[in-house]
């Protein structure tokens, strides 16, 4: 009876070890899907929120949670816990692996070349001022290219919009030449227009020593200023200048005004303005673990996953013909090809970058 019972009681501990790993082991994983959590810049929290990009996934066996962050800020964060970090570009992505010790390059699933939207208004007396060349037919122009050297030396001037020749025929143009961009010590965005400002200022050569930011930081420094305060998040700004709060001229990725017009949606006076020095916004993501690796190379290489990544506007990495196909209606605001047609800016190394930043948001 003695040795029934113990066997009894040997199973019912078995039993009792086996029920705790199956309780104690994270609800995902038995059901045979992996959470995968990261920190992410904001203008990719609408493709991580899309109901199709999360049923995609979870066909792949994800289940992916996200927090929003300025992609400059990620390095500083404590990142314990986290499986990834999808910064806006490739300079904070190798800032992160190196303050977290990551080895391995960044992966890249997809870009984004930075542009300028303008209202017609702003484009038409910066055509007529010999600093944009508009396309389109007269009345309903939709792109163009801004000439940086020269828009950025009257900027560093400090000229106001009432000195253009055209300017005081519309009142909405009003103060200091200037692009509206969000924080540069926070933002992605906002760092490389100053990135951009600073190759252009240095003979288009990258800013790489303490000399060459000494050089740079007067214009740098006029840049900022003239915007006042400035946003942390890429999104808010693009949510201003959709709604018709802001300024007339905003830096932005080109997947925002992408993504809004591949939906439908429009907005009155758009011209999208590609710089004829800009950067591609390298989106890279570091993988922390081994589980955000894998989800990583799926972001790269999914066909349903790179379509919807299209579908918000962005250009998969080898995806010319991708981009070009969704966009294909979109021709009066969009390029289908950015790479060949304009110079794309050298952005310095982290720490030269955060201290043109520095520089440029401290007063004289």
């Amino acid at each position: 009876m003695k040795r029934i019972l113990g066997i009894v009681l040997a199973f019912a501990l078995i039993g009792g070890v086996i029920t705790a790993v199956v309780l104690g082991r994270d609800d995902s994983e038995a059901s045979g899907t992996t959470t995968v959590r990261g920190v992410i810049g904001s203008e990719k929290a609408e493709f991580f929120n899309d109901p199709e990009v999360i049923d995609a996934l979870a066909e792949q066996g994800f289940a992916v949670e996200t927090e929003s962050s300025g992609s400059w800020d990620m390095q500083g964060l404590d990142l314990k816990g986290q499986d990834f970090a999808f910064p806006g570009s490739s300079s904070p992505a190798r800032a992160v692996s190196r303050a977290h010790h990551v080895g391995g390059a960044p992966l890249r699933p997809f870009y984004s070349p930075l542009v300028v939207l303008a209202r017609r208004p702003a484009a038409r007396t910066l055509a007529a001022n010999g600093y944009v060349k508009l396309t389109g037919p007269a009345g309903r122009e939709g792109s163009g290219t801004l000439r940086m050297a020269p828009f950025l030396k009257a900027a560093g001037k400090d000229t106001t919009w009432q000195e253009l020749k055209g300017g005081g025929e519309y009142a909405e143009l009003k103060g200091t030449l200037s692009i509206a961009s969000t924080d540069p010590l926070a933002s992605n965005s906002g760092a490389l227009y100053l990135a951009t400002a600073a190759y252009v200022a240095n003979d288009n050569q990258t800013v790489n020593d303490a000399r060459g930011i000494a050089a740079v930081t007067p214009l740098t420094r006029k840049l900022t200023a003239a915007q006042g305060s400035q946003k942390v998040n890429s999104e808010d700004l693009f949510d201003d200048f959709n709604t018709g709060v802001g300024t007339p001229l905003v830096f932005a990725y080109e997947s925002q005004i992408a993504a809004l017009l591949i939906r439908g949606d429009t907005v009155d006076d758009l011209v999208v303005l590609y710089p004829d020095t800009t950067v591609f916004s390298d989106h890279s993501l570091v993988p922390l673990t081994e589980r955000g690796r894998k989800f990583g190379e799926l972001l790269k290489a999914d066909p349903t996953l790179r379509k919807l990544a299209v579908r918000h506007g962005f250009r998969p990495e080898g995806g010319t013909s991708e981009f070009a196909a969704a966009t294909a209606k979109h021709g009066t605001y969009l390029r289908q090809k950015v790479t060949g047609t304009v110079e794309q800016a050298k952005v310095p190394t982290p720490e030269v970058m955060r201290e043109i930043a520095r520089r440029s948001r401290a007063q004289k």
